[in-house]
């Protein structure tokens, strides 16, 4: 049976849970993907992950059967074709604050008349022969997720849902907060009130909603279900495996005293 695409299930409305990689070595790309995610990020901004161990891990979890994104460090064309040809299902983009930024990242991962990328031949494109079977992948299955993480991009939220190949988005609650003059604080009323804007302009927008749930925490993954998200990232691979090694250091410790 043919497997369902991350952007079939976006457009079905279906949840899709997803995780975050930032540690480069392909066996906790492996072990994530088999857990079962529908779709894994190779995150580019905030690790140390380069470019080559990016394809590697993108490899692993492609062939594991997960859809493979990649969290980019900025909204560049050079970065998006490079990843995207490495074999990539779609991108997800910081710092989208304009209609203008969205139409930027989604030109850069569709060939010409649709976009603006350079054709070459890579992992995606089956190393030549399967260029064909690829183009009108790229035309169709491609997924642009743009991260709402700064006052102005909520300003101007409307227009940057409207573009179109905008398939989902996702808040980014750290710098959400730092933009509004609030660092971390998550409870402030007036970062409420902006999480509250976004979930109500998405909404109207039809784009799947996005939220990163950083703590391996089933209850914030419930809470964030009954909010209306649909696109979740549930934790990190560090934080997944600091949390699985702190419960049971602290059990024993607990245990001994």
């Amino acid at each position: 049976m043919k497997k369902v695409s991350l952007k079939e299930r976006i457009r079905s409305g279906l949840p899709n849970l997803g995780s975050w990689i930032t540690l480069g070595h392909p066996g906790i790309a492996e072990i994530m993907a088999n857990a079962g995610f529908d779709w894994l990020a190779v995150d580019l901004e905030h690790s140390v992950i380069a470019i080559d161990t990016a394809g590697d891990l993108i490899r692993v979890i492609d062939l594991c059967g997960v859809a493979p994104l990649v969290r980019l460090t900025s909204n560049h064309p050079d970065q998006i074709k490079r990843v995207m040809d490495a074999g990539a299902h779609g991108i997800i983009v910081p710092m989208v604050n304009s209609a203008a930024d969205a139409q930027q990242a989604v030109a850069a991962v569709r060939y010409a008349p649709a976009g603006n990328r350079g054709v070459g031949l890579a992992r995606a494109q089956g190393y030549g022969p399967r260029f064909q079977e690829y183009l009108a992948w790229q035309r169709d299955s491609a997924v642009v997720v743009v991260m709402v993480e700064h006052r102005d991009s909520i300003r101007n939220l409307g227009d940057i849902l409207a573009v179109p190949g905008v398939d989902a988005f996702f808040i980014g609650p750290y710098d959400l907060s730092c933009s509004l003059g609030l660092p971390g604080q998550f409870e402030h009323p007036d970062f409420l009130a902006a999480m509250a804007e976004i979930r109500r302009i998405g909404a109207a927008s039809g784009v799947m909603a996005g939220l990163h749930v950083v703590e391996p925490d089933l209850e914030k993954l419930r809470a964030s279900l009954a909010e209306g998200y649909r696109f979740i990232a549930y934790s990190v691979d560090i934080r997944i495996l600091d949390i699985g090694a702190r419960q049971g250091v602290n059990f024993l410790r607990g245990v001994s005293a």
